[in-house]
């Protein structure tokens, strides 16, 4: 719902406009590729870190390390910004229709109170409450999808949205990169590995399973929605509506009373989004603080819920911080506190799949086991096409940001330089603490 409303009219006005279903289906190729190499490593290295993991058992450990706080950094700002746009959302949508007038980040505090307690519990809680919300996302646009099949037929899925005058009526590339961001979160199945029964089975499930249903998702969505407007007119009125232009069609197809519903599901929908990213966060602390490159008190579990409660409790409070931070500082929350936050997580996320899909080369390259599309075909095709929306995500990061702050624009360096930091201080402990370094990323290796 998020990744519908947010992110597709920016996509159709700044991308290629009708030919947005293309960009789309060539993302999900990609991350179709990446998912083939990722689960076939998830089977071989079973562990909380993911990304740093695999990264540092294929591409050296220093550089396992810098990945590391990486996505510690990426995946704390990504919930952040989701927080910020929760707040965000409550206030423009929920209660503009009630005519309430409440600052948004009373919302965003209670949002944060909301994550944390389900972040502090058992895993399966927070998967039943995010599970619910998105069954209901997905309910939702399917009646609105109907509504548009049922008044305009076979015009809802226009044929010219796959010809090359349609994909190549805009830049592709920022299209592309929308389409990507859509789809950030998918990988994180692979951080539950050691809180699984059956990691070698269910986490590759997961991970397919997540890519594909979404994938097709999106692109079935796009293209109704494209239908729905005709062609020629989706760039005009994604320009005129903005944030609406999706919630504005919901209730012309659908009325009052599916517009009020997609609202207050789009709130939960960043809602679910913020709960599954801040576990994610919380988990790569906590694998860091158990391999002693951030404070061993993050590396505790809870005896009861078995979740990683200590490193949740530090991410909330970093939530807490930032946004008490842009609180005062009185800028706007969506504009500038979620879309800053949420871009440079992007950022970070997108670069950490890249060396991921690079890590399956190197670890499965001299293994007697390797199979050369799981291993080596697959994951250099998603290597080559996350490079490039990392690259494309760079350079049109105002885009990806919505705004031409200098300020908001060079968040993006601080991603170089904890990337380094990190390098660097792992070339450090190789030599300042042997004994931490012979047991970085130790993980179940089969």
């Amino acid at each position: 719902m998020a990744a519908m409303v947010g992110n597709v009219p920016l996509a159709l006005l700044y991308g290629n406009g009708g030919g947005l279903p293309a960009a789309f289906l060539l993302a999900t190729l990609v991350l179709i590729c990446f998912s083939v190499g990722y689960a076939a490593m998830s089977r071989k290295v079973i562990n909380t870190g993911a990304f740093y993991t695999y990264i540092a058992r294929s591409l050296t450990k220093p550089v396992g390390v810098g990945s590391a706080y990486v996505a510690l950094a990426a995946y704390t700002a990504q919930a952040c910004g989701l927080a910020g746009a929760f707040g965000y959302f409550m206030q423009q949508l929920v209660l503009a229709a009630v005519a309430i007038d409440i600052p948004w980040y009373v919302f965003t505090a209670i949002g944060i109170l909301l994550v944390a307690i389900l972040g502090y519990r058992s895993v399966e809680m927070s998967a039943k409450v995010v599970g619910f919300f998105m069954i209901a996302e997905f309910a939702i646009l399917f009646v609105f999808e109907g509504l548009v099949l049922n008044k305009k037929h076979f015009e809802s899925f226009p044929l010219a949205s796959f010809s090359h005058s349609q994909i190549s009526s805009g830049p592709i590339g920022i299209a592309m990169l929308f389409a990507f961001t859509s789809f950030i979160g998918f990988e994180s199945a692979a951080l539950y590995g050691e809180e699984t029964k059956d990691p070698e089975k269910s986490i590759p499930r997961a991970t397919y399973l997540a890519v594909s249903s979404v994938g097709i998702f999106y692109i079935l969505s796009t293209w109704i929605i494209i239908g729905s407007v005709g062609i020629d007119n989706v760039r005009t009125l994604s320009k005129k509506d903005g944030g609406l232009f999706v919630l504005n069609l919901v209730q012309q197809y659908g009325g009052e009373i599916l517009f009020d519903v997609t609202a207050v599901l789009l709130c939960t929908s960043v809602l679910a989004g913020y709960s599954a990213i801040h576990n994610a966060a919380s988990r790569y602390l906590f694998a860091l603080g158990r391999e002693s490159i951030m404070p061993k008190r993050f590396g505790q579990h809870h005896k009861h819920y078995f979740s990683p409660h200590i490193a949740s409790v530090a991410i909330t409070v970093v939530a807490v911080v930032t946004a008490v931070g842009f609180a005062i500082s009185g800028v706007d929350p969506y504009t500038v506190y979620a879309a800053s936050l949420i871009a440079v997580g992007t950022l970070g996320i997108v670069a950490l799949q890249a060396m991921a899909s690079l890590s399956v080369v190197a670890f499965f390259w001299r293994r007697p086991d390797r199979q050369l599309w799981q291993g080596v075909i697959a994951p250099i095709i998603g290597f080559v096409g996350l490079v490039t929306a990392f690259f494309l995500a760079a350079m049109h990061y105002n885009t990806l940001t919505g705004t031409d702050s200098k300020t908001v624009n060079l968040v993006p360096f601080l991603l170089l330089i904890i990337a380094i930091g990190g390098i660097l201080y792992g070339h450090r402990l190789r030599t300042t603490k042997p004994d931490v370094y012979a047991e970085l990323a130790s993980s179940k290796l089969r």
